[in-house]
């Protein structure tokens, strides 16, 4: 016969094993995800490393992925949540292509498909700990929009996650502009990146360049922006406090 203590502690069992499928807390992240729409499609950035709270722990994680023919996919906050995303994407693009209808999803709907998703897990309070950037070209039209953790969605010419939207988002707002050549794009993202590097601690100098034309997408080699730290204010970084106290 089953007894009170025993349905507790089957109860309990249960409940702790539903809490450990859930993110808790985000463990290893990803900095900022920068995106801008160019003359001939969508370019995105991003460093590649991780963080295991406050510690660099992982220095070659690509966050800038292709989803289907279309679209282009970047993410910051905790991995694994991401690569959930991504299991979830491949089953809808799989889905899509079974239908062999010679349609396929374009990035508006593969954007309004993140929307709802981000905001069901909200609902469930088993958000995924991410903010995304999609970008894509379909039949000559450049589309680019945001994802946060909960839902919170728009769409814009150009656009960031993390520091990226405080620190990029003002140098893009001055310096962009919707006719860019393709060199002038990857100089203006470099100058984005390079500013994170100096001022957000979680940023690596290592990064990686992908971009999506009518053509296909294309992810760069990881890579190195040049850097300068000989600023005077480095050598003796206590002097605008001296006499103070």
């Amino acid at each position: 016969m089953n007894t009170v203590g025993d349905f507790q502690a089957h109860g309990s069992s249960l409940i702790s094993q539903q809490d450990s499928e859930r993110t808790l807390y985000p463990y290893v992240t990803g900095t900022s995800v920068i995106g801008i729409k160019y003359k001939d499609g969508i370019i995105m950035a991003s460093d590649m490393g991780g963080s295991y709270g406050s510690t660099l722990r992982y220095k070659g994680i690509e966050r800038l992925k292709p989803v289907g023919k279309h679209s282009l996919l970047g993410a910051s906050g905790e991995i694994s949540d991401f690569q959930e995303i991504l299991r979830n994407l491949d089953e809808l693009i799989l889905y899509d292509n079974m239908w062999d209808d010679g349609n396929s999803l374009g990035p508006k709907d593969v954007h309004n498909y993140l929307t709802r998703m981000m905001y069901n897990r909200r609902n469930k309070f088993n958000p995924l700990w991410n903010s995304l950037i999609l970008g894509g070209v379909k039949n000559g039209n450049k589309y680019l929009g945001s994802v946060s953790m909960i839902g919170v969605h728009y769409a814009d010419d150009h656009l960031a996650t993390g520091f990226g939207n405080h620190l990029a988002r003002p140098i893009l707002r001055d310096e962009w502009h919707e006719n860019l050549c393709f060199m002038d794009a990857v100089k203006l993202l470099e100058k984005c990146m390079r500013v994170l590097l100096y001022r957000d601690r979680s940023s690596i100098n290592k990064l990686q360049m992908a971009w999506i034309t009518e053509e296909g997408v294309t992810v760069s080699p990881p890579y190195a922006l040049k850097t300068f730290w000989d600023f005077a204010s480095f050598h003796n970084p206590t002097a605008a406090a001296e006499g103070s106290w």
